[in-house]
């Protein structure tokens, strides 16, 4: 299968996950934010196939961060941005420190599993 579309699969894969995630009550909340790192990394290799998995890596947990930190910015656009239903899924509502390390653990998950598939 060609990368692009391997990515592509694994996008949709991990939005349907994530999605899942918010309707079953069992499923710690922290998952989502996890899920959603794993789907910025697969969306990096998407778009960015021939770079390393490294540099995936490293742009993943960037924007993750970033995003997170626009959380503690509350311009009107900004806000009108997260009381979107669709768009708050993107941006998100609130800083949490723990999102920090759900994105942490999502990004070098999903690099490890790239990585063993990158070997095969």
């Amino acid at each position: 299968m060609k990368p692009k579309i391997h990515y592509l699969l694994r996008v949709a894969l991990t939005i349907f996950m994530g999605l899942l995630s918010r309707k079953i009550s069992a499923i710690p909340t922290i998952t989502g934010d996890v899920l959603y790192a794993v789907m910025i990394y697969w969306l990096s290799r998407f778009l960015f196939t021939r770079k390393s998995l490294l540099f995936s890596f490293t742009t993943t947990l960037i924007f993750c961060f970033a995003i997170e930190f626009l959380q503690l910015v509350q311009h009107p656009l900004l806000i009108w941005i997260r009381n979107n239903p669709l768009l708050r899924l993107v941006f998100g509502q609130g800083f949490l420190w723990s999102d920090l390390v759900a994105y942490c653990l999502g990004t070098v998950g999903a690099a490890c599993i790239d990585n063993l598939n990158y070997q095969m």
